[in-house]
C-alpha cells in the first residue's frame, strides 16, 4: 500500500497492491504486451482502486517516444482558429494521443518552440494556417518526426497537406456577384503572402468576366483591418455594389464601416471561414463555409499514415467548402 507521505501512486505501489512483479503493470498499461487476463484484470482492479495514472513522462524517457503531438497555431483570439483547434483536439485524443499546444506569434519563439516540443519526445506535428515559417517543419523532418500541414502551403519532401478548397469556395462568391448582376466589385484578403488569400484572391478575380475587382491587402486579419480596408476600397470604387472578404473577421470590420457610410449602405459583402459570430442577427454574414471537423479528421488521419510509414510519399488532401448564403449579399 502506498505511504501516507506520496502524492502520487506509483506502478510499484500497484503491484505490492495487485501481488504481481512491477513489469507485470508495465505491461498491463503498454498496448500489445504479453500479459494474462487474469494479472491484467488484478492488475486494472487495483489500479481503479488506488488511483494510478501512468506517468506518460516516466515511460516517454524509457522508451524514447511518446503520445504526444504538437499543435502549432498563431491567434488563438482568432475564432475560425479556435474553432479548428478544438477539432484537431478531438480527433487527436480519439485516437489515444495527447496534443501539446503552442502559440507561436513571431519570429523570435522559433527555437524556443522546437526545442519545447522535442524535449517531450513527439510522435508528430500538426501546423495551422499562420503558424510560423517552414523552416520550423523543415527541422522536425529531418528528425523523421511527421508534419502535418493545415490550410498552409509547402513542397517539401515528406511533409502532408489538407486544405479546404479554396478555389471552389471563392468562385462560389464570384458566380453569387454574378448572379446578382454586381459589377463593381473589390477583394478584400489578409497579406499578400498569405497562401489562403492567395489562392482565394487568385480564383475570385478568375472567375469575373467583367472589369477586375479592386483589392487590398491588409496586415493582419482583424476586424479593425476589414474597417480600414473598407474606407480604402471604396474610396478607390465610390460607386462599389459588392465585397469578397478573405475571412469572415475582414468581413464583420467591412460591414461595420459600411454601415455607418451613408452612401454605402447598399454594398453585398461576403465572407470566408463561417464562424459562429457570422450568423449572429447584428451580422447574418453570407460567407463560405469551412468543414473543420473534415479538416481535422483528414488531418490526424494522414499523420497516423505518416508515423505508421514516414517514407509514403507526401499527401495533399482538398476539402469541400459550402457557400452560406445569409442577409449581407
Amino acid at each position: 500500500m502506498a505511504s501516507d507521505n506520496k502524492n502520487w501512486i506509483t506502478a510499484a505501489d500497484v503491484a505490492r497492491h495487485a501481488g504481481v512483479s512491477r513489469s507485470a503493470v508495465s505491461r498491463t498499461f503498454t498496448p500489445g504486451a504479453s500479459v494474462s487476463e487474469q494479472t491484467r484484470q488484478r492488475v486494472l482492479a487495483s489500479a481503479n482502486e488506488l488511483g494510478y495514472q501512468v506517468n506518460i513522462i516516466a515511460r516517454t524517457m524509457i522508451t524514447g517516444s511518446s503520445n504526444f503531438v504538437g499543435l502549432i497555431s498563431t491567434s488563438f483570439d482568432n475564432p475560425f482558429n479556435s474553432r479548428l483547434l478544438v477539432s484537431l483536439i478531438h480527433h487527436l485524443t480519439l485516437h489515444g494521443f495527447m496534443p501539446l499546444l503552442l502559440n507561436i506569434n513571431g519570429p523570435h519563439q522559433l527555437e524556443p518552440a522546437l526545442y519545447k516540443l522535442l524535449s517531450y519526445h513527439i510522435t508528430g506535428v500538426i501546423m495551422t494556417s499562420g503558424a510560423p515559417p517552414l523552416a520550423l517543419a523543415r527541422e522536425y523532418l529531418a528528425k523523421k518526426i511527421p508534419v502535418v500541414l493545415v490550410n498552409r502551403y509547402a513542397c517539401l519532401p515528406g511533409i502532408d497537406r489538407i486544405c479546404s478548397d479554396n478555389t471552389q469556395g471563392a468562385t462560389q462568391v464570384a458566380e453569387l456577384f454574378v448572379e446578382q448582376n454586381l459589377r463593381q466589385l473589390a477583394f478584400i484578403g489578409e497579406n499578400r503572402h498569405s497562401f489562403n488569400t492567395a489562392e482565394r484572391w487568385r480564383a475570385f478575380r478568375a472567375a469575373l468576366p467583367a472589369t477586375p475587382p479592386v483589392a487590398h491587402f491588409c496586415d493582419r486579419d482583424s476586424y479593425q483591418c476589414g474597417w480600414d480596408a473598407a474606407e480604402t476600397v471604396l474610396r478607390a470604387q465610390p460607386d462599389l455594389e459588392g465585397i469578397f472578404c478573405a475571412s469572415d473577421l475582414l468581413a464583420m470590420g467591412a460591414m461595420d464601416y459600411l454601415r455607418q457610410s451613408a452612401q454605402s449602405t447598399d454594398v453585398k459583402v461576403v465572407g470566408f471561414d463561417d464562424i459562429p459570430q457570422a450568423s449572429y442577427a447584428a451580422y447574418s454574414l453570407t460567407t463560405v463555409r469551412q468543414d473543420t471537423d473534415r479538416l481535422a479528421l483528414f488531418s490526424v488521419d494522414s499523420l497516423l499514415k505518416r508515423i505508421e510509414n514516414f517514407s509514403r510519399p507526401s499527401l495533399e488532401q482538398s476539402v469541400p467548402v459550402d457557400l452560406v448564403r445569409r442577409c449581407s449579399a
